[in-house]
């Protein structure tokens, strides 16, 4: 009988992941990997530093940026409705977003601004070429980085779900500041994600996780996903760390019981608010993979899952954006894409993201393998942390 992968590779990605655990670089991790229909789930460690509940397979993890891609399917789903079109600009649901300024420089003074050449379109969200984003310099060394942070508009540090500003207030804030880029000019990581969220719920009428819910969760079966951790499965929630530079203990960053995931958030983040499992996930990568279907359960056409998953960025737009994706992604439509291979699990084709709160999720059509790997450790820089990497070099050197 012919197996999708070899056994001896997948023991030694079990003891390589064990080794992790075991070593103190992460309380624990669950992992999926899937190829031609084979699928292998692991379980490491422990809920929380030192503690002695186990990690299961239905561990509810903050995915954070996974979040990313699941918000890209639910805009698509109502572009395919005719809802909203790729080139629509945005000002009809958003019109705290319209008449932009845009900055003359990143060390420009607030009002040192130009006219936007054009309004921001739907398109210009999906690919994150809106003009705004995460500025990636030390805090406060931009008068638009202050600005973020004092404004609370996010993608400056971790998210904390419980201060963020309702949907109204939040655009409203996000409307007062000038753009970095223009329209269409250059990709900038994070706002786009939630902005897009806020055009889902605009468009559809409905709040974000009520649209997701219905239109993906549901059928899709992802039953412990969405934006907060309802009470009785708060046992299924482990501590969440960092690392402090210089500093081998890990520090606690959000606790269980007192998590800020315990209730629904006044902002439901569409670029890093979720919480779900690594079967969740797996049904949502699946479905994917499949061309926008899983079993009988259609929720896009092949065409827009085949759109989504080509990059999108030409050699401008990746000024600046090399910290993300490296000299081998690119972007596609709310997730990113490989172009070249410059690792064995890098292969042109393969899609996916990661979360800055320890996971990651990435789909290989030319494969047909998926890879899961979910922690409760976060990243210390857009550089994946070595169990990433270790975990999707041991996986993809275990395929047959």
């Amino acid at each position: 009988m012919s197996t999708a992968f070899n056994k001896e590779g997948l023991a030694r990605m079990r003891r390589t992941l064990a080794g992790h655990v075991e070593g103190g670089n992460v309380p624990g991790m669950v992992s999926l990997v899937s190829h031609r229909g084979e699928t292998h789930v692991d379980a490491f460690g422990t809920l929380a530093a030192g503690g002695e509940a186990p990690m299961q397979r239905d561990t509810i993890f903050r995915i954070a940026s996974l979040t990313k891609p699941i918000t890209a399917v639910a805009a698509m789903i109502l572009i395919e409705e005719c809802r909203m079109r790729l080139d629509d600009a945005i000002d009809p649901w958003l019109p705290e977003l319209a008449g932009r300024r845009v900055l003359k420089a990143i060390d420009a003074e607030l009002d040192d601004t130009v006219p936007a050449q054009r309004p921001i379109t739907v398109r210009d969200v999906l690919t994150y070429r809106m003009g705004f984003g995460s500025v990636m310099a030390p805090p406060d060394t931009y008068p638009i980085q202050r600005a973020i942070r004092e404004h609370r508009i996010g993608g400056d540090g971790p998210p904390k779900p419980k201060s963020a500003h309702a949907l109204d207030e939040w655009l409203r804030r996000l409307g007062s500041l000038p753009l970095m880029a223009q329209p269409g000019e250059r990709w900038l990581y994070n706002a786009s994600g939630d902005v897009l969220g806020a055009l889902v719920a605009r468009v559809s009428g409905r709040p974000l996780g009520d649209f997701l819910r219905e239109r993906l969760f549901e059928p899709l079966r992802m039953r412990d996903t969405g934006f907060h951790v309802p009470a009785d499965k708060l046992h299924r929630l482990p501590l969440c760390y960092f690392r402090k530079p210089g500093e081998d203990a890990l520090t606690v960053f959000d606790d269980a019981p007192d998590s800020d995931w315990n209730a629904p958030p006044p902002f439901e983040s569409g670029a890093g608010g979720l919480v779900s499992t690594v079967d969740d996930c797996f049904a949502f990568q699946q479905m994917m993979l499949s061309g926008g279907r899983l079993g009988s359960v259609r929720i896009l056409s092949p065409a827009s899952v085949a759109l989504m998953t080509t990059d999108q960025l030409d050699a401008g737009n990746r000024v600046g954006a090399d910290i993300f994706l490296g000299d081998y992604a690119g972007w596609g439509l709310g997730v990113a894409v490989d172009i070249r291979s410059r690792e064995i699990f890098q292969t042109p084709g393969r899609f996916g993201w990661t979360g800055g709160l320890g996971t990651t999720a990435y789909t290989d059509p030319a494969r047909q393998m998926i890879g899961i790997l979910f922690t409760q450790r976060m990243m210390d820089s857009p550089e994946p942390p070595r169990f990433f990497s270790d975990f999707w070099t041991l996986a993809y050197a275990a395929m047959e």
